[in-house]
This record gives structure tokens, sequence and C-alpha cells, in this order.
């Protein structure tokens, strides 16, 4: 019986020495733990402040591409602008060269009606029914109804007011029946192109 109650040889210092070292070797691994696990968990403030820096880039990136979409549309503006009125001044200078060319070939055709009216105005009356002189009449209306097509139309100044704009006064007569500077007669028919004047009318002035 006293075998069993021997001592075990460590005394009651050194036992309580190992418990001390054992428990602190525990607290340091522990405390070990903590702080990796600590570290490795996202900060929430520098995350928070993370996305508002990449949300202001994001916005001034925004920004700067909603500046060049205006600049981009703007410069596009200007350029249709000029194209537009480049085109418009190159129809404009086109049909004004084309109505030159036109009143310069009008000019010389005018003289040919002035025959035909002459020519249908010496028909005698008892011959304006026969087949040569109703073949001269249709193609007199004919060309008349082409000029008319093309712009020209006569500007039957008898009974107007003079207008040296439209008449040209080869004559001058006195007349109570008519006002003062009216258009008596019209010697040579008078024409015009569109809005220009094609030939001036020869004219006699009352009063």
């Amino acid at each position: 019986m006293a075998e069993k109650n021997k001592p075990t040889g460590k005394s009651k210092e050194e036992s309580v020495e190992d418990v001390v070292v054992e428990t602190t070797e525990e607290t340091e691994v522990e405390t070990k733990e903590t702080s990796e696990e600590t570290a490795k968990k996202p900060v929430k403030g520098k995350k928070s402040n993370r996305r508002g820096a990449n949300t202001k880039a994001l916005e001034m990136e925004i920004e700067k591409q909603k500046e060049l979409l205006e600049e981009s549309e703007d410069r596009y503006k200007r350029l249709l602008a000029e194209f537009e009125n480049a085109r418009n001044r190159n129809e404009k200078e086109s049909k004004h060269m084309y109505d030159i060319g036109a009143k310069e070939v009008l000019e010389k055709l005018l003289p040919v009606v002035d025959n035909f009216e002459r020519a249908l105005q010496a028909i005698p009356d008892g011959d304006k029914e026969r087949a040569f002189e109703q073949g001269v009449d249709k193609i007199y209306k004919q060309l008349m109804s082409i000029l008319e097509d093309i712009g020209v139309a006569p500007m039957n100044a008898e009974g107007q007011a003079f207008d040296p704009d439209y008449h040209n006064a080869v004559l001058h007569i006195e007349d109570e029946e008519l006002g003062e500077n009216v258009v008596a007669e019209e010697l040579q028919k008078g024409y015009m192109y569109k809005e220009e004047v094609l030939r001036h009318s020869m004219v006699k002035v009352a009063n």
C-alpha cells in the first residue's frame, strides 16, 4: 500500500510551472490565429472609400464623353450647314448660268416670232382659210406654246403706264383720251423671260 502512494518525481511547484507554460503557449497560438483572421477580413472603411473613388472617376469619365459628344454634334451641324450653303450656291450659280445661256438663244428667236406675226397679219382675210396659211398659223402657235412653257411671255404694254424698266419710248403723241405717260401703241412687242426682261417693248407714249 505504501508503494502505490509513491510520488512521481515532480514537485508541486514544477507541475504548476508546466501548466503555466502550456497555458501561455495556447494563448499565443490563439492570439496569432485571431490576428491572422483579422488581417484577412476586409476593412469596411477602405472598401467604401475605394467604391466612392471609382464612382467619382466614372462620373468624370461620363461628363468627359458627354462633352466630346456635344463637340462632335456641333462640328457635324456646322459641316452640314456649310455643305447645304455650298450646294445652294452651286445650284443658284448653275441656274443663273443656264438662264444667261437661255436668254441668248431666246433673243435670237424673237425676230423669227416677229416675222411669223408680220406674215400672218399680211394674209388677206379671204386667204386665211387656205391650207398653207393655216399651216403657217399652226406653226406660229406651236412656237409660242413652247416659248410659254419655258417661261417666255409677251409684255402686252399697250394701255399700261410707261415704265423705262420695261418700255423703250421711241415716239410721243398728244391724246386727250389717254392719261399722262400711258403707252398708246406697242410698235415692237417686248418679252419677259421668267422675271427678267428678255426684250424691251418699243412703244409710243401719250401726253
